[in-house]
C-alpha cells in the first residue's frame, strides 16, 4: 500500500497555494473585503433587514471568486472532460477540501456556503450521472455559468432522516405530474430557478422504491416559498417549500421514475465524504491556531504549552485527526476503484459523523485552549463550530450515521467489509 499523496495530486495542491496568493488574497484584501471573514462576518454577510438572507455584496464578492477559479482551471476540477472538468477522484477531492480547509477562514474555501476555488458541484454530478443526453445538454452547460441554479428539496417538515415515508406525492395527468406536499430545509432556494423535488409516485410508506426526483422550476404555479428558517448560523438560504398542484413535464424527471432516492444516495456518499474532509482539515486548523497561541502564550512565568493539561487533549485530538484521515482516503480510493456505494455506506458514515463530531470537539477545545482571546470572535473558533455543528445533523445526523454502521455490523444490512 502505497499512502503517499498522488504526485497529480501534489502538483494540483501546489497550484493551488499560487493562485490563492496571486490571485484570491489580493481580491480579499480590497474594499474592506475581510470583512466577510474577520470577527464582522456573520453580521456583514447577512441583509438582516431581508429575512436573514445572504447579503448581495458577499454574494458578488464569491462569484468572482469562482469566475476566476474556473478561469483558472480549477473551479471544475472533479467533473469530467467533456464538461470543461479534469476528471478529479473522490481521493483527489478529499485531498484537496482537507488542505482549503486547513488553511482557515478565507476567499479561497468557505464551507458556510460550499464555495470554493473547486468547486463541490455534487448537483451538477447529479445531473452528469442520470440525466438523458437532452437534460445535460441543456442543464449542464446553465448551470456551470451560473445561469440555471437547482436546490435540493428532500426533506420534509415530518419527515428528516428517513425519506422513504415523504408525504410529497406527484400523480401522473397525461404528459404532466401534479405535485403536491412539502419540503423543509429546501437549500439554495434564495436565488435557485429550479429545484430537485423528491416525490412519492408509486408504493407505500416506508419503500424506498417508488420516489421520483422531479426538476421543477421554482417559479412555477404552486410553488411557494413560506419562510426561510433562520439558523444557528447565519446567513440562511433554507426554504420552507409548499407546493400546491404544481405541473411538471414527464420528460423533466432526473433518473428512472420510482427510482430518484438512488440519485440522492449519490449527492448524500460523494458529499459526505467530502464533507467528513472538510471537516478534519477545518477541525485541524482549530488545533493548529491553538498550540501557535499556547506556544506563544506566558503564564505563571512559562509557556501555556508547556503544561500537560493544555498539551495532552490537542494531542489527543490530533491522533483521531490521523486515524480518520486514513479511513477517509480510504473510503474514496474505494469509491474510484469502483466499488458499489452501498457496500460501504457504512465506511462513509463513520468518515461522516466521526469526522464532524470532531471539527465541533477541536473548535471547542481550542477555544478552551486560548480562553478569552478563544471566545473572542477576532479567532476563527466560534465560526467553524457554529458551521460544522449543523453538520452532526444536515448531512445524516449522528445518530442516523451510526444506525447505518450498527445495520451493517449486525447484517441487518450489507455487511461491512475491510
Amino acid at each position: 500500500m502505497d499512502f503517499s499523496i498522488p504526485a497529480a495530486t501534489q502538483q494540483l495542491l501546489d497550484e493551488l497555494d499560487a493562485f490563492i496568493e496571486s490571485t484570491i488574497k489580493p481580491m480579499e484584501a480590497e474594499d474592506d473585503n475581510v470583512r466577510f471573514f474577520d470577527h464582522r462576518r456573520e453580521d456583514s454577510r447577512t441583509d438582516w433587514h431581508r429575512g436573514g438572507l445572504p447579503n448581495a455584496e458577499w454574494e458578488a464578492l464569491l462569484k468572482r471568486m469562482r469566475r476566476a477559479a474556473d478561469d483558472a482551471g480549477f473551479y471544475r476540477y472533479h467533473l469530467p472532460e467533456r464538461f470543461g472538468g479534469k476528471n478529479g477522484s473522490n481521493l483527489d477531492m478529499a485531498i484537496v477540501r482537507e488542505h482549503l480547509a486547513r488553511k482557515g477562514l478565507g476567499l479561497h474555501n468557505d464551507l458556510q456556503n460550499e464555495s470554493s476555488i473547486v468547486g463541490n458541484l455534487v448537483t451538477v454530478l447529479m445531473m452528469e450521472r442520470f440525466g438523458s443526453p437532452e437534460q445535460q445538454a441543456l442543464w449542464i452547460p446553465k448551470m456551470l455559468a451560473g445561469e440555471a441554479h437547482l436546490g435540493f428539496g428532500l426533506t420534509e417538515p415530518k419527515h428528516g432522516s428517513d425519506a422513504t415515508w415523504m408525504e410529497t406525492t406527484a400523480v401522473r395527468d397525461g404528459d404532466e405530474w401534479v405535485i403536491n406536499g412539502e419540503k423543509y430545509w429546501n437549500t439554495g432556494l434564495h436565488h435557485a430557478t429550479h429545484d430537485y423535488i423528491f416525490a412519492r409516485t408509486s408504493g407505500h410508506a416506508g419503500e424506498a422504491r417508488g420516489i421520483t426526483c422531479f426538476i421543477v422550476p421554482t417559479d412555477a404555479e404552486g410553488f411557494q416559498v413560506n419562510e426561510f428558517m433562520w439558523t444557528f448560523n447565519m446567513p440562511t438560504d433554507h426554504a420552507h417549500v409548499i407546493l400546491t398542484d404544481v405541473r411538471v413535464a414527464n420528460e423533466d424527471i432526473l433518473g428512472e421514475e420510482g427510482l430518484g432516492l438512488q440519485t440522492a444516495q449519490l449527492f448524500v456518499h460523494e458529499n459526505r465524504i467530502r464533507q467528513a474532509a472538510s471537516s478534519l482539515g477545518a477541525g485541524l486548523h482549530c488545533i493548529d491556531v491553538a498550540v501557535a497561541y499556547a506556544n506563544e502564550r506566558t503564564t505563571f512565568g512559562k509557556r501555556l504549552s508547556s503544561n500537560q493539561a493544555i498539551q495532552f487533549p490537542l494531542a489527543d485530538l490530533y491522533a483521531e485527526a490521523e486515524m480518520l484521515r486514513a479511513l477517509i482516503h480510504k473510503t474514496a480510493w474505494q469509491l474510484d476503484e469502483g466499488i458499489d456505494h452501498m457496500e460501504i455506506t457504512d465506511k462513509v458514515a463513520i468518515c461522516n459523523y466521526r469526522a464532524n463530531r470532531f471539527c465541533c470537539s477541536a473548535a471547542d477545545q481550542a477555544m478552551q485552549t486560548c480562553g478569552g482571546e478563544g471566545y473572542n470572535r477576532a479567532m476563527p473558533f466560534e465560526h467553524i463550530y457554529r458551521h460544522h455543528r449543523r453538520y452532526r445533523i444536515t448531512e445524516g445526523s449522528d445518530e442516523i450515521q451510526m444506525r447505518k454502521v450498527a445495520g451493517a455490523l449486525f447484517g441487518y444490512t450489507l455487511r461491512a467489509k475491510g
